[in-house]
């Protein structure tokens, strides 16, 4: 009789075992599923938005092409209101300059105001720096900054309008913590106007939008924290279980809304190294100036030292030698 109970007992914890062992097995296999999806969308993804600049995959102020896995680089992300130009050029809303160190996983950020009085390469003229884009798209842009700030610019990303708040419906919207009463109109055709109130709301795409535009009420670096609270909650979203099952789709929103120099394979080696880089290595930079009217129209006018100093901070991340004075 102890020996059939021993027996039974026996058999119970291999059947449990056996349990344990198919559910671990089905997780690896979801997850392993699910890494090879992810890869496959972002692939699919990433030949759709691949577009390279006339000049080719090397800037004029490098001696060679870099490595993203080896070499310090730099990485313009351009945030273009095309809604009104039907998809042709239009202004650049958000520009923001990030260099970074693979092999220290250090990176510097620079937001340059939409406003700042800069020549535009091409033009021969003194002009908004957001008017490069719609001069000459990407391209224009630039070497604009190129020229402004004197280092290379070796990949660039621009997303419209309409992809952020396609991707931000996608999730079925962001939840934010907004930090004080206020409005913005909406960039749809009805033009309405969205309020914010202080405290946690939840945002669809047209008011996310507006949310991260908005700077009647403060100013262009107000903005930049509200422009990373919602990337941080939609990046929390797309993450979530809910959120998996519509990579499919965000990966088309992706596709049709982006556009970028950064090849499959880079953005591969951009995940791979930079997974465990967070706020606390990334330092802010920030422009210095001040407002001017020429003609009737507002620029800012950043202070020359202030631009002297940004440069030599991100040449010297970049390990880049001073080609100013070559």
């Amino acid at each position: 009789m102890a020996n059939n109970k021993s027996r039974i007992r026996r058999r119970r914890k291999r059947s449990i075992l056996r349990k344990i062992i198919l559910l671990i097995s089905l997780i690896v296999l979801l997850v392993v599923g699910y890494g090879a999806y992810v890869a496959f969308q972002g692939y699919q993804a990433s030949k759709k938005t691949f577009n390279e600049l006339e000049r080719g995959n090397q800037s004029e102020l490098r001696g060679e092409a870099v490595k993203i896995s080896e070499d310090p680089f730099s990485i313009l992300l351009m945030g273009v209101e095309d809604y009104s130009t039907g998809g042709d050029h239009g202004r650049t809303d958000t520009l923001i300059l990030l260099t970074i160190d693979p092999k220290k996983k250090t990176a510097k950020m620079v937001s340059i105001p939409r406003d700042t009085r800069v020549e535009i390469v091409g033009r021969g003229k003194m002009d908004k720096i957001n008017h490069a884009h719609a001069f000459g798209g990407p391209d224009m842009t630039i070497d604009t900054i190129e020229n402004f700030l004197d280092i290379p610019i070796d990949y660039y990303a621009k997303v419209n309008f309409q992809g952020f708040k396609d991707i931000i419906n996608e999730i079925n919207g962001v939840e934010v913590d907004v930090p004080f009463d206020f409005w913005e109109y909406s960039d749809e055709v009805n033009r309405k106007k969205i309020q914010f109130t202080e405290g946690p709301m939840k945002l669809d795409g047209e008011e996310a939008l507006a949310y991260v535009r908005m700077r009647r009420f403060d100013s262009d670096f107000g903005r930049s924290d509200r422009q990373r609270q919602v990337i941080d909650a939609a990046l929390d979203k797309t993450l979530s279980v809910s959120g998996l099952f519509k990579l499919d789709d965000i990966a088309d929103h992706l596709g049709e809304n982006i556009q970028t120099n950064l090849t499959a394979l880079d953005l591969v080696s951009l995940k791979k190294n930079f997974a465990d880089l967070n706020s606390a290595n990334i330092e802010n930079l920030k422009f210095n100036g001040e407002d001017a009217r020429i003609n009737g129209i507002y620029y800012f006018e950043p202070y020359e030292d202030n631009v002297n100093e940004i440069e030599q901070i991100l040449k010297n991340h970049l390990n880049h030698e001073n080609t100013s004075e070559e």
